[in-house]
């Protein structure tokens, strides 16, 4: 089984490593020694338990954005969206925050988390109705639909949504009862004190993880959603509604990746804060791809980018020639060897089926 994984993964896996070494050559020009690098990479992200809660809380919202990405990649299509979608998740999901102050927890809660699965999901069923209907590409559809809700919340949180008295756009505070608990609350009661941003996030991420590999692996939707995206025309001669899968897909990857704002508004700043995203919809891409779009392997990818994130804000602080940019340069030389290990992995298949001809 070991042989077989190693075969079936052996460009990713390869494309992974060649990334390390290229990241330590970069790290060893620099005047720096790349064991040592690597070495407090390793320490902040996973060395106690308070560093692996952090890393986790970077890989929330990739884990999020990473399986909204490869949901719709199983469709064969590409949600370049995610970005947007996150964005107009978390205002929806702060707007319930701050405008139902009054209801009780109970309601507030799931009214919230509603509203910025149904924000996501709406933004994604843009492109997909247009792709569907009309034959219009998601990639530039998705891309324009990034600046225009980026735009739109940015305008409610500096105008007519914006916090008074603050000289930065964000809303102002949610209702405390639309609080979810952090981890370290919940540890608290086995008397482990801790200050982390995890929260109850986390868990919703994990269980959409499960529901997801549920939904590729024993339900009608999942199975149509494959055929889609191996081949539209054989799906559609065996009786499968194309285009309604092509919509519902993109809806379900854009109500994922609207859970976002779970993770932001209710467990961290308890408000919307404009330009909050580090990326996290174009960095769901890579999250994907190097997940090979299963939910398991997305949910180590985005612990491997929070790791590095993480990692990054305590390089910074021990290295005097590596600062926490480099974060950046790791993940692209991660992203374009992971792309180009899937593509010279569908150009081997490629390969392989003329011969067999």
């Amino acid at each position: 089984m070991i042989i077989k994984f190693l075969k079936n993964n052996f460009a990713l896996i390869a494309s992974f490593l060649a990334s390390l070494i290229l990241s330590g050559i970069i790290i060893l020009l620099l005047g720096e020694n790349p064991f040592r690098i690597f070495g407090i990479f390793i320490s902040s992200a996973f060395g106690s338990w308070n560093n692996i809660a952090y890393t986790l809380f970077f890989a929330t919202p990739l884990i999020f954005t990473g399986l909204s990405v490869a949901v719709c990649f199983r469709c064969g299509l590409f949600n370049i969206g995610a970005e947007g979608q996150l964005y107009m998740g978390a205002f929806a999901c702060a707007y319930v925050g701050f405008t139902f102050a009054d209801f009780p927890g109970y309601l507030l809660i799931p009214l919230s988390i509603l509203f910025s699965i149904g924000a996501g999901g709406f933004i994604g069923l843009i492109p997909g109705y247009l792709k569907a209907k009309t034959g219009a590409h998601e990639v530039i559809v998705t891309i324009m639909l990034n600046f225009i809700a980026i735009g739109f919340t940015g305008y409610f949180v500096s105008g007519p949504f914006k916090n008074p008295g603050d000289l930065i756009p964000q809303t102002q505070l949610i209702s405390e009862s639309a609080h979810i608990p952090k981890i370290g609350e919940l540890f608290g009661i086995l008397g482990i004190k801790s200050s982390i941003p995890l929260n109850f996030s986390f868990i919703i991420a994990v269980f959409i993880c499960l529901l997801v590999y549920f939904i590729f692996k024993y339900t009608t939707f999942g199975y149509e959603i494959k055929a889609v995206g191996l081949n539209k025309k054989a799906a559609s001669a065996s009786g499968i509604n194309v285009n309604r899968i092509i919509i519902l897909t993109f809806v379900l990857g854009g109500a994922i990746a609207g859970l976002v704002g779970v993770n932001e508004v209710m467990g961290y700043r308890y408000r919307f804060l404009d330009g909050f995203s580090a990326g996290y919809g174009y960095l769901g891409i890579a999250v994907a791809l190097l997940g090979r779009n299963h939910p398991a392997g997305v949910f180590i990818s985005a612990v491997i980018f929070g790791a590095v994130m993480r990692g990054g804000l305590l390089v910074d602080v021990y290295s005097d020639k590596i600062s926490k940019d480099f974060v950046y340069i790791i993940q692209g030389i991660l992203i374009l060897f992971v792309v180009s290990g899937e593509l010279w992995n569908k150009f081997r298949i490629q390969i392989d089926a003329e011969k067999q001809r």
